[in-house]
């Protein structure tokens, strides 16, 4: 599109990024007419959007129109008008559109045009998302190649290429063209890939490859000198000694409303499976990524280090609830047990109990049944209060100041629903202390109260359950400080579950808190291990960061930290990690940076308020961070 001037344009695609939502007019002045009055802006935009308007005369065949009142200003238009809804759109639809999203994506958005430093910042975000579903969508296609060359391969390659144009260091791009090396048999083109990441990541960020860029390799290579061997076959290589398995999404054949139902008993298998010692099982939250991607079992073995999958489909009928799961060895593909399963719909709890025991007992003959009785969950005696909490879980780890508000919503729905459930009471706690640590509440004190009360009820009705007790943990450690109690629930959690990724991370954060580093990053790599994809895995990173940290190497911690911020750029709050270690690295170029964009997403924010927000405001090192801030400008008021 060409308007009359380049903020006219800016202001277009300003509204194209936000959809359906609008701007208000007032969000709109401060971004594109910055310092000049109220009353001179806002006859700027009026301006801007009269040009905007002529240029979309109505009958003229568009559909594109502008809709607002006093307060917003919306763009209305149908769903493909704009290439960066048709990819969205492309994306939500699934694997048979993902060839067509690739080619949607030309680079960045507003890739080469100029902006002021307050636009900037408003676009910022809007950039480095699209830039993270570029991201995740190549790697997507990455494991959708089929037998012959085919549009997914070239689509894929494409789109490899565009990313790393713009950033070198694109680390899924270079994974997704080493995949389809392999997937060529060119392993020559794809060992020279690994070469050029592993450069591009020591010059940009001087760090090494991702263990999952390094398993690429490796599992080649190994494939191929056990090819060179002759005939004697050896068992894949596996980092843990006990059967390990993965409990893939269930496929929901019903209604959509029905999704949630199939996620939960994905849920509690898993968890039931995970209380088991005899199993290493990857955390649900890794499975998850899985969801609606058609990948090889064998990819999903070497990917996750496991020996087994299973994978299953439900649906709802009236009253009933039907599934039908599988276990399959994911190095020879084959089935080794399969079942199907018909109950009433009030029954699910029993079904997830029954399937969870079958298949315990189809990969480990010999584990008793008893052993699979005692590590049942305690479970809600209310299924719509499961199904709320269920629902809220994406959004308390989404990291997402509004969607934490909307999962205490949930949570709560719940507790007046089933006031006994103490998951709910536990997580409830941990929302709250999410608000305060991360700087998301308007009064820290009443929500500190608020945590503290959810964790009295919570502690009462905890039982034997790992995920109460792990949350329970995080709100005390967070929000109370009382690092001791919060280790004796982190320990009850682990010895109930061994497996839970998000206990080992907790373990790690308590470490930090007692100025344990090397501990703490054991803790927090063993977190990864058991959950590679975790939507929590940026609280994994920036653990390991935090370690380095204070272990001493502060220009290590700053590097991984802007590492984990480039790929989750909603995690605010860490940016005052990141101005703290930079400043004492002596990189105070970086740690002002930093400190501008903690500020212009918590405006407001100081010394002071750090004192009564951070999770380590009483611990003896909170005074190497407050060093830090005060040489990034972090004012004291």
């Amino acid at each position: 599109m060409r308007f009359a001037t380049r903020k006219t344009s800016l202001l277009f695609a300003a509204l194209v990024l936000a959809g359906r939502k609008g701007l208000r007019r007032e969000t709109i002045c401060e971004v594109f007419w910055p310092g000049r009055g109220d009353a001179q802006s806002r006859n700027s935009l009026r301006q801007a959007l009269v040009d905007i308007r002529h240029s979309f005369p109505a009958g003229n065949g568009s559909g594109i129109s502008l809709d607002g009142d006093l307060e917003t200003v919306t763009l209305k238009a149908e769903p493909g008008a704009a290439d960066i809804w048709a990819f969205n759109q492309a994306i939500e639809r699934g694997s048979s559109c993902l060839a067509s999203a690739a080619d949607l994506y030309r680079g960045d958005v507003l890739q080469g045009i100029a902006l002021t430093e307050e636009a900037g910042q408003w676009f910022a975000p809007h950039q480095t998302s699209y830039r993270r579903k570029a991201l995740h969508l190549v790697e997507s296609l990455s494991h959708s190649f089929a037998n012959d060359i085919s549009e997914v391969e070239m689509a894929c390659e494409r789109l490899a290429e565009r990313l790393l144009t713009s950033d070198p260091a694109a680390e899924e791009a270079h994974r997704a063209l080493i995949r389809l090396y392999h997937h060529r048999n060119q392993p020559n083109a794809a060992h020279r890939q690994f070469l050029l990441c592993q450069e591009a990541l020591q010059r940009e960020l001087g760090v090494e490859p991702e263990a999952m860029t390094r398993a690429l390799i490796e599992a080649r290579n190994a494939e191929e000198a056990q090819s060179d061997a002759g005939p004697i076959a050896t068992a894949p290589v596996r980092a843990n000694e006990r059967p390990s398995i993965v409990i893939l999404p269930f496929e929901n054949l019903g209604e959509r409303s029905d999704d949630v139902l199939a996620e939960g008993i994905v849920e509690e298998i898993t968890a039931t499976l995970s209380r088991v010692r005899d199993f290493f099982v990857i955390a649900r939250q890794s499975a998850r990524t899985y969801r609606g991607r058609s990948v090889d079992m064998r990819e999903i073995g070497r990917e996750l280090g496991v020996e087994y999958a299973v994978e299953g489909t439900v649906r709802r009928a009236g009253d009933r609830v039907r599934v039908f799961v599988q276990l399959i060895d994911t190095e020879s593909r084959t089935q080794l047990w399969s079942g199907r399963y018909d109950r009433a719909a009030v029954d699910i709890f029993a079904l997830q109990d029954e399937i969870a025991a079958q298949v315990a007992g189809a990969v480990h003959p010999a584990l008793l049944q008893a052993e699979i009785e005692t590590a049942k969950r305690l479970q809600p005696d209310n299924l719509r209060a499961y199904e709320l909490v269920l629902r809220a879980y994406p959004k308390l780890w989404s990291a997402v100041a509004e969607e934490n508000r909307e999962a205490i919503d949930l949570l709560r729905r719940a507790i007046a629903i089933d006031p006994n459930y103490g998951r709910a009471h536990a997580l409830l706690a941990w929302c709250y202390s999410q608000n305060v640590i991360y700087l998301w509440s308007r009064d820290p004190e009443a929500d500190r109260a608020r945590a503290v009360a959810a964790v009295a009820v919570a502690a009462r009705l905890a039982g034997n359950d790992p995920m109460t007790l792990t949350a329970l943990g995080a709100a005390i450690s967070q929000c109370v400080g009382d690092q001791d109690r919060a280790a004796a629930y982190i320990d009850e959690a682990l010895a109930l579950d061994p497996n839970s990724a998000w206990a080992w991370a907790r373990a790690g954060w308590i470490a930090i808190y007692r100025e344990r580093p090397a501990t703490a990053k054991e803790n927090f790599e063993r977190a990864i291990a058991l959950s590679p994809f975790d939507p929590l895995g940026f609280n994994f990173e920036l653990g390991i960061a935090n370690a380095h940290g204070f272990a001493g190497d502060h220009a290590l911690a700053a590097r991984l930290i802007q590492r984990m911020l480039d790929k989750n750029p909603q995690v605010t709050w860490a940016y005052r990690q990141l101005a703290a270690f930079a400043a004492l690295a002596g990189d105070l170029q970086t740690a002002r940076a930093a400190m501008s964009k903690l500020q212009a997403a918590n405006p407001g924010v100081s010394i002071a308020v750090m004192k009564v927000s951070h999770p380590q405001r009483d611990m003896p090192h909170f005074d190497l961070f407050v060093k830090g801030w005060r040489l990034a400008g972090l004012p004291e008021e």
